[in-house]
C-alpha cells in the first residue's frame, strides 16, 4: 500500500460522539445564521436531537470586521434528549478575527477552531485589537487550529461561473457549510434544494452556491489536514413526525390552529419589532385557514385593531417585544374592562428602553402582571421551549376565549430565534375551545341583551356578535353597571365589578404543579419559568449524575398561579429560583407564599449556561453557598 493510499485510509476514520457543539461565527454579512440553519436542518432531516442559540449584533449594521458586528450560530446536536444549545462549543468555525476574538473564550482546551485565514490580514487583526496574527504565535496552542482560505478557495472553485470575484466570495459560508458537513457525515440533498428554491429567480447565484458546498465537502475529502471525521447517531425518539421548528413559528403554527379548533376567522394587528417580527411574517402565510394580518403604522394601533377584531367576533391577536408592551398597557386594559378575548403575545429582550433589540431577557413578567392602570388583572402564560410555544399558544386562546379576557404569553428571544426537533401533533387530539356565541336575550325578564351577565362557573360574561338581531349592547371603558351593562359610577358596583374581574382571573382553571423529583426526598426544589428549563433541567441532570438529590418545577402558568403551588414550596427546605431578570418571579412566591426563596438572576442578554446552574445548585446540596 502506497503512502498516499495509506493518507486516504487514515482520513477515511469515523469517531462516533454522543454530542457535538457547533458554533458558526462571522461578520453579520458572512452568512453565519443561513449556515447554522442548513446545518441544523439537515441535522433534523438525519434524526438527531437538537438544540440552537442564533447570537445577533444588538447593531443594526455594524462596521464589518468589529467585535459588535459578530453574528453567531450555536447548534447543540445528539444521540440522546437534550434540553438546551450547550454550554462550550467543541467546534468554532471563525471566519475573521473578530468572530475568533469574540468566541474563543468560550472554547474549552482541546476544542476545534476552523479559521477561514483569507481575513486575517494586519488592518483586520488591528481593528479588533490584535498586536499579532493569533494563527502565527502560541496563543491557539491549547486548541485543535485548522486554518483554511475559504475565500481563497471559495473564488477558484467558481472562477468558472463567470460572477464577480465579490459575488463569488459571499459563497464562502456554504464552503464553510460542506466542510462542516463532511466532518460530521450531514445530508445534502436539502441544501442543494434549500439554495434552488431559494435563487430561483438567479440559477448562477443557485449552482454557485451549491458549486461552493461541494467545493468544502471536497476540501475535506481530499486535504490531509483532518484526519477523522465524526458521527453522532440519530437520537432514540418517540415514534412520530418531526420536523425543525423556531419558537416563532410554533407560535403562529398554535395561533392557526387555535383559530381552527374554535371555529374563530385569527386576527393579527401588529407592529413589526424584532424579535416578535417573524410572528407577523409566518402568519401572513395562512390566510387560506382563516388569517388576516394587518400591519400596523404603531404598536398602539395594532392593539387596537386587534382588540376591535375581538369585539366583531375574531380571535384578536397582537404581538410585541420590548418597550412595544409599555405601548399597549393602555388598550390591554380597555380590554380587561371590556372583557374581551385577546392574545397579547410579547416576545421578551433586553431592556429597558431599546435595550437590546437582539438579545434575551425574562424581565417584562412585573410588567405583565401590573403594567397597567388600575386593578387590570390578566392571565400569564408562558412557553418553555421553541416547540412547546405552540402548546402555550393553544393554551393562552383557551384562556382568553373561556374567560372572555385578555391573556398575555411571554416568550422571548432564545425561544423565538431557537430551534429543537417538534412532533407534528394529531390535528384531531388538539383541545377545542367553544366560543359560545351568545344567541338569545338574556336579562331576567327575556326582553333585553346584558352583556354584563356571568356564566356561574367561569364568571365570563355572554360574547354577543355586532349586529346580531336583538342582542345590541354597549360596552366601553367607563366603569358598567354589573349585568346591564350601563354606565356606572356608584362605588358599590365599581368595588364589585373590580373584585368581579380579579375573581374571574383567579378562578381560571389550571393544572397541578408538575414537580420532578426522582428519589422524593430532595430538599432543595428549584423553580423557573419560561426559557430557564433547559438549562435548570440540564444542570439538575448533572448532580443527579453526581449522587445529589434535587426537585425540579417550572410554571407554565404565571397568572393565576397553580392552586397547589403553596403546598409544594412548603415542602423543600431551600426554594431556588434562577431567573434571567433580577429576581421577579422570586418576589412573587415570597409576597404570595411567605416563603423564602433564593433568587439567583442574569441581566447578560444570553441564556443560563448548564454548568454555571450546576455549580450553584452544588453550593446548595453541600451546604457551602454562603
Amino acid at each position: 500500500m502506497s503512502q498516499s493510499d495509506t493518507a486516504v485510509e487514515q482520513r477515511s476514520e469515523v469517531v462516533s460522539r454522543d454530542r457535538v457543539v457547533i458554533r458558526f461565527a462571522g461578520d453579520s454579512g458572512d452568512g453565519m445564521q443561513l449556515t447554522g440553519d442548513r446545518f441544523t436542518s439537515e441535522t433534523a432531516a438525519f434524526g438527531n436531537d437538537l438544540s440552537t442559540l442564533p447570537n445577533f449584533p444588538a447593531e443594526i449594521r455594524a462596521p464589518a470586521g468589529t467585535l459588535p458586528g459578530v453574528s453567531s450560530f450555536q447548534l447543540h446536536f445528539a444521540n440522546y434528549d437534550i434540553v438546551t444549545p450547550g454550554d462550550r462549543p467543541d467546534v468554532l468555525v471563525a471566519m475573521n478575527p473578530a468572530a475568533l476574538k469574540a468566541n474563543v473564550g468560550d472554547l474549552p482546551a482541546g476544542g476545534v477552531i476552523i479559521v477561514n485565514t483569507d481575513e486575517f490580514t494586519k488592518r483586520n487583526l488591528t481593528k479588533v485589537g490584535y498586536d499579532a496574527n493569533p494563527l502565527e504565535d502560541d496563543s491557539l496552542a491549547r486548541f485543535s487550529v485548522f486554518p483554511v482560505a475559504m475565500a481563497t478557495l471559495t473564488k477558484g472553485a467558481l472562477a468558472e461561473t463567470g460572477l464577480s470575484k465579490k459575488d463569488a466570495e459571499r459563497a464562502k459560508n456554504m464552503f464553510a457549510l460542506g466542510l462542516l458537513s463532511w466532518m460530521y457525515h450531514r445530508p445534502h440533498e436539502g441544501t442543494e434544494r434549500f439554495l434552488r428554491e431559494k435563487f430561483a429567480r438567479r440559477p448562477d447565484l443557485a449552482e454557485a452556491n451549491i458549486l461552493a458546498f461541494k467545493a468544502g465537502h471536497a476540501y475535506g475529502e481530499t486535504t490531509e489536514a483532518f484526519a477523522v471525521t465524526y458521527e453522532v447517531a440519530p437520537a432514540n425518539l418517540d415514534v412520530g413526525t418531526y420536523r425543525q421548528i423556531t419558537g416563532n413559528t410554533a407560535l403562529s403554527y398554535g395561533i392557526v390552529a387555535a383559530g381552527r379548533v374554535s371555529g374563530l376567522p385569527v386576527f393579527l394587528g401588529s407592529y413589526p419589532i424584532t424579535p416578535a417580527s417573524d410572528i407577523l411574517h409566518e402568519l401572513s402565510k395562512h390566510k387560506a385557514f382563516g388569517v388576516t394580518t394587518f400591519q400596523a403604522e404603531d404598536e398602539i394601533s395594532g392593539v387596537g385593531s386587534a382588540l376591535g377584531a375581538a369585539f366583531g367576533g375574531a380571535l384578536g391577536v397582537t404581538t410585541t417585544s420590548g418597550p412595544g408592551l409599555a405601548l399597549k398597557s393602555e388598550t390591554i386594559g380597555l380590554a380587561v374592562a371590556l372583557e374581551l378575548p385577546m392574545l397579547i403575545v410579547d416576545v421578551q429582550r433586553g431592556g429597558p428602553s431599546t435595550g437590546l433589540p437582539t438579545k434575551t431577557e425574562q424581565a417584562d413578567l412585573l410588567q405583565a402582571m401590573f403594567g397597567r392602570n388600575g386593578e387590570a388583572p390578566v392571565p400569564i402564560v408562558a412557553p418553555r421551549s421553541p416547540g412547546d410555544c405552540f402548546d402555550a399558544a393553544l393554551e393562552a386562546v383557551r384562556i382568553a376565549v373561556t374567560y372572555r379576557t385578555p391573556v398575555l404569553l411571554l416568550s422571548d428571544g432564545s425561544l423565538a430565534n431557537g430551534s429543537e426537533p417538534w412532533k407534528v401533533p394529531d390535528a384531531d387530539a388538539l383541545p377545542s375551545i367553544e366560543p359560545r356565541f351568545a344567541t338569545e336575550r338574556n336579562s331576567p325578564d327575556g326582553s333585553e341583551f346584558w352583556p354584563y351577565l356571568r356564566d356561574d362557573d367561569t364568571l365570563a360574561r355572554p360574547w354577543a356578535i355586532p349586529g346580531t338581531a336583538g342582542l345590541e349592547h354597549r360596552i366601553g371603558g367607563l366603569e358598567k353597571a354589573d349585568g346591564r351593562g350601563s354606565i356606572s359610577y356608584e362605588p358599590a358596583n365599581h368595588d364589585r365589578m373590580v373584585r368581579l374581574r380579579g375573581a374571574k382571573i383567579d378562578g381560571i382553571t389550571v393544572p397541578d404543579v408538575e414537580v420532578e423529583d426522582p428519589t422524593g426526598d430532595a430538599e432543595v426544589l428549584v423553580v423557573g419559568w419560561g426559557s430557564t428549563y433547559g438549562p435548570i433541567i440540564a444542570g439538575a441532570r448533572r448532580v443527579r449524575g453526581m449522587g445529589h438529590r434535587i426537585a425540579t418545577a417550572h410554571l407554565r402558568h404565571l397568572n393565576p398561579l397553580p392552586a397547589d403551588l403553596g403546598d409544594v414550596l412548603g415542602r423543600y427546605r431551600t426554594v431556588l429560583v434562577p431567573e434571567m431578570n433580577l429576581g421577579q418571579l422570586a418576589m412573587l412566591l415570597r409576597a404570595r407564599y411567605l416563603v423564602d426563596v433564593q433568587s439567583y438572576t442574569t441581566v447578560s442578554g444570553l441564556p443560563f449556561k448548564a454548568e454555571e446552574l450546576q455549580d450553584l445548585f452544588l453550593e446548595y446540596l453541600t451546604g457551602v453557598h454562603s
